[in-house]
């Protein structure tokens, strides 16, 4: 199985596309960027330079993915969701020169295993987004968010868990939930959930 890149996408020859991968019209993946197998880039969506995703990730169209982030297999990245990079951003130095890439330090948006953020959803880096997390559309994630946790607003806050399914859990007794959609049962200690 190779890769398939639509003829109006931008794939930098540096670039490494995994087997499977599908990158669509308008889309750019820039050099030194790897994907894993089975991903798909949809139309409009931006791939940094040196940005490494894993196996089945889905970028959904425009969604935009500024180096250095990483992102693990089966990540779900929504239409017009953003991944920034700098820290302290300016179009100039203090003294009024046009910034370039060696005048700042790009940060990066850690996505971890099986998370998804939703549309318009804003990572401003650097942050780290735990496995299995679900953050809401047009959220904007200013700090770490835990495994398992459903965050939302702005900036987000966590206001409920999810499992695998990315099915909101259900508490059955103090500390511990369930998911309605698969019957997992996990264990919430210390602000913390892990499954059982």
């Amino acid at each position: 199985m190779t890769s398939i890149v639509k003829d109006t996408a931008q794939v930098d020859p540096r670039a490494e596309l995994g087997d499977g991968t599908t990158v669509w019209e308008l889309a750019q993946v820039r050099e030194g960027a790897r994907l894993g197998s089975g991903c798909i880039v949809g139309r409009g969506a931006y791939v940094g330079s040196g940005v490494v995703i894993g196996d089945n990730v889905k970028l959904q169209n425009y969604a935009l993915v500024y180096e250095p982030a990483v992102l693990g297999d089966g990540v779900f990245v929504g239409p017009a969701a953003v991944l920034t990079n700098d820290e302290y951003p300016r179009s100039v130095d203090p003294e009024g020169q046009l910034k370039r890439g060696a005048d700042w330090e790009p940060v990066a948006v850690v996505v971890e295993e099986g998370a998804s953020l939703g549309a318009r959803s804003v990572c401003v880096a650097p942050v780290r987004i735990g496995a299995w997390s679900l953050v809401a559309a047009g959220a904007v994630v200013t700090r770490d968010v835990p495994a398992y946790a459903l965050v939302a607003g702005v900036p987000a806050r966590r206001i409920g868990w999810v499992g695998r399914a990315g099915v909101r859990l259900v508490e059955e007794s103090p500390g511990v939930w369930r998911c309605p959609a698969t019957e997992s049962a996990y264990d919430e200690r210390d602000g913390a959930l892990s499954e059982r």
